[in-house]
């Protein structure tokens, strides 16, 4: 007899995660003293949780406390911080009762999704995109609706392409800054389109995990112009908090309740000892902003190494900790090209076939959020490698 399975089993894999396995088989495979791999494939800061939380999460241990459950929308001292945050970072007055803590920000889309749409419907994106936005739609049975976009709009969505859609869709997500093109929606482009959004009754997500790590433009939140808007953060990126999987939304007051009671029967709640740290990682300002000039001082010199080294068109980089290089005047197999760049020159970056699918063959993604010394000895050695 076959058994069933679900259409959902089908959903691809998040080929990054291949390329980090592939790294670590590369690793493991070097004899003693050979020089290791530069890892660039991966958005995960080199530098552990701020020590202020990690010194929070021991003393809760020590503390006898059992860490148990928290209310589905997490500990409300941490919602309290995060609404302070908001007024600090944006000048957002936000009641508790719109702040959901969530398993990460890869917990909150599937929240954000269920609660926002039903199967069948459509959701714009840009291409290109975070992988796993298509593959969780496609899973729950929705229909991105992919709008390629380049250079000339930065990697973003614009207004006049938005309102070419015939018929508009059900939802719109849109990051900034953005993953993989480390581009951003500047301020009066995000409140153009989130006001069109809610004007037009279309659902806004507003990706914004990437935010304090901008460097020449300034941040703006959905939340600043749509009471309709959906803003899904992370601790995993500023906060540099990856393995602690502990994120927050940002919810309109009539999603509040289905995102609670979807977070209940999914997830009951973030872990305990991530909420603590998490609460505490807000005090950590100075060594945050230490990393930030890292990420920067990282960025400014790829900018100016890897033209150098071949890679001569490559994205704006205004925010996040990404480059993405139009490889096409040196390969059409973006896969192969990343393959032998990982065999010969010892750096693992993503091929852009993982954030989009038409056009991602002639892309490759780094990411400069390891350290310094690695990024500057990965540009010495693709200087080198052809």
């Amino acid at each position: 007899m076959t058994l069933k399975i679900g259409s959902g089993a089908t959903a691809p894999p998040f080929m990054v995660m291949d390329v980090i396995a592939a790294a670590n088989d590369r690793q493991a495979a070097l004899p003693p003293g050979a020089p290791h791999i530069i890892r660039m494939e991966v958005g995960q800061p080199g530098t552990g949780a701020p020590a202020g939380a990690v010194a929070a999460a021991q003393a809760a241990l020590r503390s006898g406390h059992p860490l148990g459950y928290t209310e589905a929308l997490g500990l409300r001292s941490l919602r309290q911080r995060i609404a302070a945050h908001a007024a600090s970072w944006y000048g957002l007055d936000l009641p508790i009762e719109r702040i959901a803590v969530t398993f990460g920000a890869s917990g909150a889309f599937p929240l954000a999704f269920l609660a926002a749409f039903d199967v069948g419907d459509r959701i714009a994106l840009t291409a290109p995109f975070y992988p796993p936005y298509v593959n969780i739609l496609t899973a729950l049975g929705m229909s991105p609706v992919i709008l390629p976009a380049g250079p000339e709009t930065r990697f973003q969505p614009s207004l006049a392409m938005l309102q070419q859609l015939h018929p508009p869709p059900d939802g719109l997500i849109v990051a900034s800054p953005a993953n993989p093109a480390g581009t951003m929606l500047h301020p009066d482009e995000l409140a153009a389109i989130a006001r069109w959004c809610h004007h037009n009754g279309i659902r806004l997500i507003s990706d914004e995990i990437y935010h304090g790590l901008n460097y020449d433009s300034p941040i703006a939140s959905a939340a600043q112009y749509s009471d309709s808007a959906m803003v899904v953060n992370s601790f995993s990126k500023y906060f540099s908090m990856t393995g602690w999987r502990i994120g927050w939304m940002v919810l309109p007051l009539d999603l509040a309740r289905p995102v609670e009671r979807l977070a209940q029967n999914l997830f009951i709640s973030a872990p305990y000892i991530s909420q603590i740290a998490a609460e505490a990682a807000f005090d950590c300002h100075d060594e945050l902003q230490a990393n930030v000039a890292r990420y920067r001082r990282s960025r400014d010199h790829l900018l100016a190494a890897l033209p150098a080294a071949g890679f001569t068109r490559l994205s704006p980089a205004e925010g996040a900790f990404y480059l993405f290089a139009d490889i096409a005047d040196r390969s059409n197999d973006s896969a192969g090209f990343c393959a032998r760049m990982l065999a010969e020159a010892g750096v693992a970056a993503s091929p852009g076939l993982d954030f989009d699918h038409a056009r991602g063959n002639r892309f490759v993604r780094f990411s400069y959020c390891g350290l310094e010394s690695d990024i500057r000895a990965a540009a010495e050695r693709l200087g080198t490698w052809r």
